[in-house]
């Protein structure tokens, strides 16, 4: 014989499969937020090596005073297109255009200053607006290196040495390796963990507040079975939808991830599948705890429209530790582990660095979870042997 609140999930499950609303946030969160991840760092991989693969386009006013210079751009993969002369205006359409990245106009007196040794005036036009900031910062790399080519040239002409300009030499050594590059995406990915609180939203306030303004509560109760059984049967199965929906978005955004060239940018997706599964089991509680918290508010609630309106207020609650967090940059500490909601952001962020952080932070993350469920059915158990609840007076 099956226990008393297994009959009641079993129904219930059911029931919340053939309701369409239900099945339709389900997938819609299963699957938003994955490829908009995936769509997102596909489209700043993209931004990262255009340059390199389509090379850059520089349009040059007086392109014939400083052929060195031209010759110069094209060894750095730089498209030199030579256009008349433009005023502000026409220089500001151009680049509106997108059609270059910058234009360079070179002063018609470049090359009799150049010949006299006088600064040789050249003025580089760009849009801030356009995100071409990384281009447009190779370009200026070019001009730089050029000058200093011809100030070591005439140093030398001069019996000077080169060295002198240079009284210091700056080297850059950059410590942040792929691994700790990985907590941004980790982070990024954190976002995840809140569809636990939108796809069991429909299925726990229409099995409590939806069935008492229906007046099937009433026939419920009248069955043989205790509270916490009726209570844990309509838990287990709006949390079930939430583990499924987390489950398969997590296994999503793992794919997406450990298939995007993320090495283009400087990182890498560093969780294994035998990591991604035991970041599922620890989450299982959050999940739970999601249905434990909408049926406790829908079984305080005077109607299914305020307990509906409640419930979508309430499940953005668990956003804001993870945001103060972020804005402050706290560094990881063991309290973060203890806070639902944070604790998984912080254990896949930690987990996506490549670090080894034991099974306690696992454990936390379960119990974090686990504890505040177990208390918001029982809430929602001893709120329901109320008869002015059931009765809805």
């Amino acid at each position: 014989m099956k226990p008393k609140f297994m009959v009641v999930f079993m129904k219930e499950f059911r029931e919340t499969l053939r309701d369409r609303r239900s099945l339709v946030l389900l997938a819609l969160f299963t699957l938003m937020y994955p490829l908009m991840l995936g769509y997102m760092l596909n489209k700043q991989i993209e931004r990262a090596t255009k340059p390199e693969r389509e090379g850059m386009e520089l349009a040059v006013i007086g392109a014939a005073q400083a052929p060195n210079l031209m010759a110069q751009f094209k060894q750095k993969n730089v498209t030199v297109q030579q256009v008349d002369a433009m005023d502000e205006e026409a220089i500001g359409e151009l680049l509106k255009s997108r059609k270059v990245v910058a234009v360079l106009r070179i002063d018609d007196k470049f090359a009799e200053n150049y010949q006299e040794m006088r600064p040789a005036q050249v003025e580089l036009w760009f849009d801030s607006a356009i995100d071409n900031g990384p281009r447009v910062r190779d370009v200026e790399a070019v001009l730089n290196a050029y000058s200093m080519d011809i100030a070591s040239a005439r140093l030398l002409a001069h019996g000077v040495s080169p060295v002198t300009m240079a009284p210091v030499k700056v080297q850059r050594y950059d410590t942040g390796g792929t691994a700790g590059r990985s907590g941004v995406i980790g982070a990024m990915i954190g976002f995840l963990f809140f569809p636990a609180f939108g796809c069991c939203l429909s299925a726990a306030v229409d099995s409590t507040a939806g069935e008492r303004e229906r007046r099937s509560m009433e026939v419920l109760m009248a069955q043989p079975v205790r509270t916490w059984e009726l209570i844990g049967g309509k838990w287990l199965a709006a949390g079930i939808l939430s583990v499924i929906a987390i489950t398969l978005e997590l296994a999503l955004a793992h794919g997406i991830l450990s298939w995007l060239p993320l090495e283009e940018v400087g990182t890498s997706w560093r969780v294994t599948s035998a990591d991604l599964a035991l970041i599922c089991l620890a989450s299982l509680p959050l999940s739970l705890l999601a249905a434990a918290v909408h049926i406790a508010m829908a079984m305080n609630a005077k109607s299914f429209k305020e307990a509906q309106t409640t419930a979508s207020v309430v499940m953005l609650v668990p956003m804001i530790p993870g945001v103060v967090v972020s804005m402050m940059e706290l560094k990881t500490a063991a309290w973060m582990y203890a806070v639902p909601m944070l604790s998984n952001q912080t254990l896949l962020g930690e987990v996506a660095k490549g670090q080894d952080i034991g099974a306690m932070p696992y454990l936390l993350t379960f119990f974090s979870s686990l504890i505040p469920a177990l208390a918001g059915v029982a809430f929602a158990s001893w709120r329901l042997r109320s008869e002015r609840y059931v009765l809805a007076v």
